[in-house]
């Protein structure tokens, strides 16, 4: 459950030690950006800015954050989407579509980098596993949102 349903955005130098809830620091500098967990449970979220990690966009007003946050290993395991500073909350994934985000993520980063060939079994575990479908009511939700 998503307790802050809206993320002020603070451009910052340095991550502040202690995050403020409902605040998400972005530091240019050093391409990262973080926040307390949206869903009130007080973790840290850090979400690295690089070609294959996620992206930021500021549109003069608010911050957009692509892909999606997927707390995968905090307790909370929440999953959503900032969208111009919306928290948007997003399904849950199993431990499988998990695995195969991780085995895709790690096939991006070998391509990218220009790393060795990936290993046979992150290919095979990209083939298996395709990325979830977003049905209907939450592609209506995220247009209407944002």
């Amino acid at each position: 459950m998503i307790v802050h349903n809206m993320l002020e955005h603070r451009f910052v130098r340095n991550i502040p030690e202690e995050l403020e809830p409902g605040v998400l620091y972005v530091s240019m500098e050093y391409g990262m950006v973080s926040h307390s967990c949206a869903c009130g449970c007080g973790e840290e979220v850090t979400t690295p800015l690089t070609p294959t990690d996620w992206h930021l966009v500021y549109d003069g007003e608010a911050v957009t954050l692509n892909p999606s946050v997927g707390n995968w290993n905090l307790a909370c395991r929440s999953h959503y989407v900032i969208r111009r500073g919306h928290v948007i909350e997003a399904g849950p994934w199993s431990e499988r579509e998990v695995a195969a985000e991780r085995a895709r993520d790690r096939a991006s980063k070998a391509r990218y980098y220009g790393t060795a060939d990936l290993p046979v079994e992150i290919a095979e575990q990209q083939e298996a596993v395709p990325a979830p479908a977003v049905g209907w009511f939450e592609r209506l939700k995220r247009w209407l949102v944002g």
